[in-house]
């Protein structure tokens, strides 16, 4: 049986937190492989390595004197080093960073260093071998990620590697230049390694015991969910809901290998388990709840529209034209919305309803701003009857008025619509009439 864990930032922000991270490895001889992230903040006023590394290369790019912030991060790395008694120096690796700053290596170079020093440290600190993931994880000459070329590589180097710490975030591209998956993306290699080995499971370690039913921002200390499904995770993650980056799931899922979200901090806590199915009924009817502000609907309306073949196809052609992607698009006999985000559609709102008149021929365009989409799913819903009801009851009674609901035909998840400033108001109506009432 093998384990693959990745540690989040915050969970290697320092020496005592690195300490807690070997303490939670050391206890179990089947987590084998170790992805770590760059160090996180150690506080509420300090700043992430990766944040440094992108604002010391910017005084790169304008020509400007980078020694002294390159030598703060170098300070972060040497107080982890000499708070866990290591021997080891990172002094010629900073100097290979400097000559490469120097030479314009690229944004996506400077990011990667963080993972990449941590991981020198963190197979120090364990005894582990290390393997630089611009060596094993791949990028196809469009950008994409090269699952093929990366699955056989990997795993034929992990095979020969017992125990190995993978720096995460970043890996080669096709043109021999460093490459980096988007914010979180350490998330990513830890389910890419997951996969090359055939792991049994994979740890995603961060600050928090697991996935919760709603934002604790807005709900105060919100139930922690204890399994879900991928693609219950799926919607909650493209709505909001940031705990695992959303691509993450995609190598694991082909593999059928569970993610178990743990906290460094609560090591005890079993967190919640992400799994392809399961015949666990959830103690609530939702899973989870999650949402975005900041959207505008575009409403078209015509006559006999639902007897014009290809009406659908002529109005989206009238955003793909202007290069506007739409999230949700509900429609009557005579009606038809389209939600956008406000920040993409403003500057091209006018453009977008001229070509909707070209295209389209409706009787009439309006358009409301500042919405947001809520998004509640579970698997549970699927078998409760009154789920939509219950949920207008909710918000009802909470006087909030709702401009959109619309339920996906897996009967796996709701949108609803409200405005901005019922946006925190309807999260907690929804969490309270679903979960709170359950207790």
């Amino acid at each position: 049986m093998i384990k693959v864990v990745k540690f989040g930032g915050s969970s290697l922000a320092s020496a005592e937190q690195f300490a807690k991270v070997g303490k939670i490895i050391r206890a179990d001889q089947e987590r084998r492989y170790v992805v770590p992230s760059a160090p996180g903040k150690r506080n509420a006023k300090d700043t992430k390595v990766t944040d440094m590394l992108y604002a010391c290369y910017h005084l790169v790019e304008e020509d400007k004197d980078f020694r002294i912030p390159l030598m703060k991060i170098k300070e972060r790395y040497d107080a982890i080093i000499n708070g866990l008694n290591l021997k080891l120096s990172l002094e010629e690796e900073f100097k290979r960073i400097r000559e490469d700053f120097n030479n314009k290596a690229g944004i996506d170079y400077a990011a990667s260093r963080g993972e990449y020093l941590n991981g020198i440290v963190m197979a120090n600190y364990l005894g582990y071998g290390f393997i630089d993931a611009a060596e094993v994880i791949f990028f196809a000459e469009d950008g994409s990620f090269d699952a093929d070329r990366t699955q056989e590589v990997l795993s034929r180097r992990l095979e020969e590697t017992k125990c190995a710490v993978i720096p995460g975030f970043y890996g080669m591209g096709a043109d021999g230049k460093i490459r980096t998956f988007s914010r979180g993306g350490s998330d990513i290699t830890g389910s890419i390694v997951a996969r090359a080995v055939r792991a049994s499971c994979y740890e995603n370690w961060t600050d928090v015991s697991g996935f919760l039913v709603a934002d604790p921002r807005i709900i105060n200390n919100p139930r922690t969910i204890k399994t879900i499904t991928y693609r219950e995770l799926r919607e909650l993650s493209y709505m909001g809901a940031s705990v695992l980056h959303e691509d993450a799931v995609f190598p694991v899922r082909k593999a059928g290998i569970p993610i178990n979200i743990r906290n460094t901090n609560e090591p005890a806590d079993e967190g919640t388990w992400i799994v392809e199915s399961t015949c666990h009924q959830s103690k609530y009817t939702i899973t989870g709840i999650a949402g975005k502000k900041g959207f505008v609907s575009v409403n078209i309306d015509k006559d006999m529209m639902n007897a014009e073949v290809g009406f659908g196809r002529k109005v989206l052609s009238a955003f793909e034209e202007n290069g506007i992607s739409f999230e949700h698009m509900p429609s009557g006999i005579d009606t038809m919305t389209v939600f956008v985000h406000q920040p993409e559609f403003e500057g091209k709102e006018q453009a977008v309803i001229s070509s909707i008149h070209r295209l389209a021929q409706p009787d009439s365009v309006e358009l409301e701003g500042n919405l947001a989409l809520i998004a509640v799913v579970g698997r549970g819903m699927k078998s409760t009857r009154g789920t939509a009801g219950r949920i207008f009851s909710a918000l009802a009674h909470a006087n909030i008025n709702v401009k959109m609901i619309d339920q996906g035909s897996s009967e796996l998840n709701i949108i609803i619509g409200v405005s901005n400033a019922d946006f925190e108001n309807a999260i907690r109506a929804i969490y309270d009439i679903f979960v709170e009432t359950q207790i």
